[in-house]
């Protein structure tokens, strides 16, 4: 689904590692390369979840008219707010990667941690857990987005325990 014209600046979708970091396996460099793909997914995820939740709007309350009155629905309105622990998750990301304090290969892993915690759907449970369940269960670009994410911090999972 097109939201319209928002659209993230170009060096914001494609964030690295601010500095050069020693290359070893497992090491720093590539625990900093894994968190910055994992935010690109995020990210991936993000833009689906709106979408499924703007069709859903669309169809129950009616058409959303403009890019700034969707903004304004994701800043403002109840209905949307269960997406702001992944948004602030994203943002937590970039802070990690753009930050002036030294990476550390356990703050990444915390962070990665934090993903795979909030990433977990349950049909019984409440706030982001259970919508994210509904959101899974009616869109299949949420599901292939989930599968990206998850793909990459099971790989980080594995790698840190190395």
């Amino acid at each position: 689904m097109n939201l319209g014209k928002i659209k993230a600046p170009s060096s914001a979708l494609s964030k690295k590692p601010r500095r050069s970091l020693p290359d070893k396996p497992g090491g720093l460099a590539n625990a900093a390369s894994s968190l910055a793909e994992l935010r690109l997914a995020l990210l991936d995820l993000h833009k689906a979840l709106i979408a499924s939740e703007r069709a859903d709007f669309e169809k129950t309350v009616g058409s959303i008219q403009s890019p700034n009155h969707l903004l304004q629905l994701l800043i403002r309105d109840p209905r949307f707010a269960w997406l702001q622990p992944l948004s602030q998750l994203i943002v937590a990301m970039d802070e990690t990667l753009d930050g002036k304090e030294p990476l550390t290969i356990d703050g990444i892993d915390a962070l990665v941690k934090q993903t795979r915690l909030l990433l977990i759907a349950s049909e019984s449970g409440e706030g982001f857990s259970k919508h994210y369940f509904d959101a899974l269960q009616r869109e299949p670009d949420v599901v292939l987005a989930h599968a990206t994410a998850a793909k990459l911090f099971r790989s980080r999972n594995r790698m840190s325990r190395n």
